[in-house]
């Protein structure tokens, strides 16, 4: 897995913040996937940035730094709002792609499953409510380029959705699946060829994370689906609060830490999905490795 986002876990953190300068004919969509991140992570960390046309000589922060998920530390991790999946292939190692997911009315469930089967170069046989809204649609798509499941996919325990590549790699890093995950063509070929059948995955929709990297708690606030769908058309959202954020910082920061009360609440705010520091101690929690 030498060319995917590898990491080492480093207590509730992986990964490192990049950045970018935009060159002529540069897209968005075109250095989210240079950087194997999604359309709207690129976008909330860049905001006031066209899509289409950014401007020669931005210098583009790119949210590669991630405070990790809510969940075990085992298998396959989906992030709905992050619109990220992290896989550990062991407690101290994490990979992680972006990924495109159920749209609305079509959202992409939570819970826990499995990985049931592997399939290379799927048949894709049209579900019955995907053409009862699109009856022009064909029935069957056969393995190829105009394929919408793309070269791999792996068939999870909820009948009827899977983790798959896509011939759209647009849709990867927002909302436009009739449920499934979808991966660019070159992480899902990563990730099949990683994962065996009877991996754990978990589905979590959480649009906030803390974790401590050494004796700084980072806060990562990432836009809500609904959020999502508004960057995607609009490049811009409706701002909301989220109480419970504030109450699991005084938490998890423990009695002694000095809180920036400020920072979280711009955090909340922006949501930018780049992780920031809203507290710190004096002396490291112990090594975490879950919440």
């Amino acid at each position: 897995m030498a060319s995917a986002a590898t990491y080492p876990v480093d207590g509730g953190m992986a990964g490192k913040i990049a950045h970018y300068t935009v060159k002529k004919q540069d897209t968005l969509y075109s250095i989210a996937r240079r950087f194997d991140v999604g359309i709207v992570a690129i976008s909330a960390a860049n905001p006031g940035v066209g899509t289409w046309l950014p401007k020669a000589g931005t210098v583009l922060t790119i949210p590669t730094e991630y405070v990790l998920p809510l969940a075990a530390r085992k298998g396959i991790v989906v992030d709905l709002s992050g619109l990220r999946l992290f896989y550990y292939p062991d407690p101290q190692t994490v990979v992680t792609f972006p990924m495109g997911i159920g749209m609305k009315g079509w959202q992409t469930p939570t819970g826990e499953t499995t990985v049931v089967r592997k399939e290379a170069h799927p048949v894709w046989i049209v579900p019955a409510s995907i053409r009862k809204e699109k009856p022009e649609i064909k029935p069957v798509f056969p393995p190829g380029p105009d394929n919408p499941l793309g070269q791999y996919a792996l068939h999870l325990g909820w009948a009827g959705y899977l983790i798959h590549g896509t011939n759209m790699p647009y849709g990867i890093g927002r909302r436009s699946s009739h449920g499934c995950m979808r991966l660019y063509p070159e992480d899902i070929e990563v990730l099949f060829k990683a994962v065996q059948t009877g991996t754990p995955v978990t589905v979590i929709d959480r649009a906030y994370e803390l974790g401590w990297e050494g004796n700084r708690l980072f806060l990562q606030v990432t836009p809500s689906q609904e959020q999502t769908d508004e960057i995607a058309s609009h490049e811009k959202f409706v701002i909301h609060d989220i109480p419970d954020v504030y109450g699991d910082v005084h938490q998890l920061a423990g009695a002694g830490a000095k809180i920036d009360w400020a920072a979280v609440r711009a955090a909340v705010m922006w949501r930018t999905g780049i992780p920031v520091v809203v507290a710190t101690r004096k002396s490291a929690p112990p090594q975490q490795t879950e919440r």
